[in-house]
């Protein structure tokens, strides 16, 4: 405790490792305290990152420590940060595990988490035939029969961008469908079948689904399932050192993650709700590019004679 770090960062995904990445090449002293459960821990491939397009998300992170142990001025522990407090220059990181820490500048990249959606069969299908983001899994099932489940602007919103992969798809809502006329009409208009009945259970085979049953006895077979997820922040503690946030849980910050607390940052899902890996690690970058940029001018005003 009695050493000050030049920057914490909360969390350990693609937004927090590239910032690490960054920050350890600009020889700043960086700590960063991750509880090692990333969200997308259930999927078995990352997409759309150039280069890893593909990788586990295990594999990923393997890659992304080792690269960064090559910059000794970055430290990883495993742990929880539960508590933060101090000001712009000293900030304190008090953990799990009893550990305190103490760094100039603090950056969350604390994700976001799923709230449980309630649908019998959900879970052994998530990551593996059930995906939230065409962007990150279209490509995989394109072409094939999905039930895309989600309700309301969302659910029409997820239907325009479905058709991109494929153009045969129904909507699920899991009960009223929270739509007005015109965009049921809309639907309507685009072939597009709507079922508003609860869901009784996701039948699947070692994590494929299969067919999704609705309590009305209807059979619904399909190779995919596109769903709206029910997302919140990642930790609290942004929210509790004052940091704002939408409704969303997104962290507000400008172009370099700089949040209306100073000397507090924030990337990736924390601040953001399109929720792809290479976004995430190029917020990281940046927020990294804006934290040193911060560092550097406050230890040049200080040392002019």
């Amino acid at each position: 405790m009695d050493k000050i770090m030049d920057v914490g960062i909360i969390g350990g995904g693609p937004a927090g490792m590239n910032a690490a990445l960054v920050l350890g090449r600009a020889r700043k002293s960086v700590i960063v305290i991750d509880e090692g459960r990333p969200r997308n821990r259930v999927t078995k491939e990352t997409h759309g990152f150039l280069t890893r397009d593909g990788v586990s998300p295990g594999e990923f992170r393997r890659v992304a420590r080792e690269q960064i142990d090559a910059y000794p001025s970055v430290r990883f522990e495993e742990d929880t940060a539960v508590s933060v407090s101090g000001t712009d220059g000293d900030f304190l990181i008090a953990t799990a595990q009893g550990t305190t820490y103490r760094c100039r500048k603090l950056l969350f990249a604390v994700g976001k988490r799923d709230l449980p959606l309630d649908i019998h069969g959900l879970d052994d299908v998530y990551g593996k035939s059930a995906f939230v983001c065409p962007y990150c899994d279209g490509w995989e099932l394109r072409d094939q029969m999905l039930v895309l489940i989600a309700k309301g602007a969302r659910a029409v919103h997820m239907a325009m961008m479905l058709s991109g992969w494929t153009d045969k798809y129904i909507i699920c809502t899991d009960g009223p469908d929270d739509m007005t006329d015109e965009q049921r009409e809309e639907l309507k208009q685009h072939h597009i079948p709507l079922y508003d009945t609860r869901i009784q259970t996701i039948e699947s085979s070692d994590g494929m689904v299969k067919r999704v049953l609705l309590e009305d006895g209807t059979q619904l077979s399909c190779a995919g399932i596109f769903f709206a997820p029910k997302l919140v922040a990642g930790s609290e503690l942004p929210e509790a050192i004052g940091c704002k946030v939408t409704e969303a849980g997104s962290v507000v910050v400008d172009l370099f993650g700089k949040t209306n607390v100073p000397g507090i940052y924030s990337a990736g899902d924390a601040a953001t709700e399109f929720n792809q890996a290479i976004t995430a690690a190029s917020m990281g970058s940046l927020a990294a590019v804006g934290i040193n940029t911060e560092l550097l001018t406050e230890a040049w005003n200080n040392t002019a004679s």
